[in-house]
This record gives structure tokens, C-alpha cells and sequence, in this order.
């Protein structure tokens, strides 16, 4: 499976299903019309953008370009890639009746026309070996360092997304997903030494005058 270094905006659940078959990228999704009134993920895609970059690739109906140009306006233009799906008439096996607009979506597109989408909107491979590759962060580091599965980990996870600017109501994959797309997994772990160094050095040691009387 090709390597993406952008992260890519599709509409929705179904769409990133299709395409986190096709590729291995951060693939982050729009909840529909879901952002246009969600300030949030609008920064988090601002931020993603100055970091890695964007390649929006959404429908090739109307609601899929009020997205894209919706997108467009919040985001530097300069720092997004559009790919293009080209109109292929049908209906996804999921659903009942055909779109509005009698298009297949991005869930319905055959994988080679994904790639070739995402060839001709410019988007950066990576095609160094498996093994060449730094390893990512994974659910067990956030295990690891008590982010998530633990006690006390949703306020560690709080503190976290709080210092990076991220949403408070991002759940831990799609916190996964961000900090794969922000930083290295030897960049996280030398971020959460830090947090935690300053946590001990921000505890004020006991002094004998107020030690408990026993």
C-alpha cells in the first residue's frame, strides 16, 4: 500500500473506508456538511495544512464542491491539492436509491481511479520500503504513556490535545490519526518526557516545617 504525506479531506465514513484501503494516509472527514458549522475541525484542518498539507478529494456532485470551495475559503489555497473523481453513473451496493444527482461517490470509486485522482492532484508518495519508514504512533504508545486505557487517562489525553490546540471532543483514534499527521513517534514521546518533566518540576517539595504532626 502507497504512503501519502498529505492528509486527505473526504465527506464522510463510507469514503474513508474506501480510500484507508487504497492508501495508508491520515484521512480526516468533513461529517458532511458537518463543517460548516464546526469551528474546531476547521482549525484542525487549517493546522494539518501548515504541517503536512491537504488534498481534498470529495464528490463530484454539487454537495461535494460546496465542501471543497467551502474548504477553500478557510484554508490557505496554497496549501491544498484538489483530486478530482470523474462522473461515473451508479449506485453504492449500501444504498437503496442512486444519489440526487445519480453519480457514484468516492465510496464507489474503483481503487485505480482513486490513485490516478490522487496522481494528478499532485499528491506525494512515498515509495521508500516498509522498513525505511519511521514507525508510527500507535495505540499501544498511547497505552504506554497512560493517554488512553488507563487511570487518569482521559484528563492526561484533556492535557494534551489542550497544549496542541486540538478539540477536547476528539476521540483517541482520531487523536491517533492528528498526532501521526503533527509529529513523529519519537517526536511524541519526546513531548510527553517533556509534559511530564514539568509536571515534577512544578510539585514543591515538602518541607520538614510542614510535614504532618503525627
Amino acid at each position: 500500500m502507497q504512503r501519502i504525506k498529505e492528509v486527505i479531506v473526504v465527506e464522510g465514513r463510507y469514503d474513508k473506508n474506501t480510500l484507508s484501503q487504497v492508501v495508508d494516509a491520515v484521512i480526516l472527514e468533513t461529517s458532511g456538511f458537518g463543517i460548516f458549522n464546526d469551528k474546531a475541525r476547521r482549525a484542525l484542518l487549517k493546522t494539518l495544512a501548515e504541517t503536512r498539507g491537504l488534498i481534498v478529494l470529495t464528490d463530484s456532485d454539487a454537495a461535494g464542491f460546496l465542501i471543497r470551495n467551502h474548504i477553500r475559503g478557510c484554508v490557505d489555497p496554497r496549501l491544498i491539492k484538489h483530486a478530482y473523481i470523474p462522473d461515473v453513473p451508479g449506485k453504492e451496493k449500501r444504498k437503496a436509491a442512486p444519489s440526487k444527482e445519480g453519480k457514484l461517490g468516492v465510496e464507489g470509486m474503483r481503487p485505480e481511479i482513486l490513485l490516478e485522482a490522487l496522481h494528478r492532484a499532485g499528491a506525494t508518495f512515498d515509495d521508500r520500503p516498509e522498513g525505511e519508514r519511521s514507525a508510527p504512533i500507535t495505540k499501544a504508545d498511547l497505552y504506554t504513556r497512560g493517554r488512553s486505557g488507563r487511570e487518569g487517562s482521559r484528563a492526561k489525553r484533556l492535557a494534551l490535545l489542550k497544549k496542541l490546540s486540538l478539540p477536547e471532543r476528539m476521540s483517541s483514534d482520531a487523536m491517533l490519526d492528528v498526532l501521526n499527521a503533527l509529529m513523529s513517534r519519537e517526536e511524541f514521546y519526546r513531548l510527553d518526557l517533556q509534559a511530564s518533566s514539568m509536571k515534577t518540576e512544578n510539585k514543591t517539595p515538602m518541607r520538614s516545617s510542614d510535614s504532618p504532626i503525627s
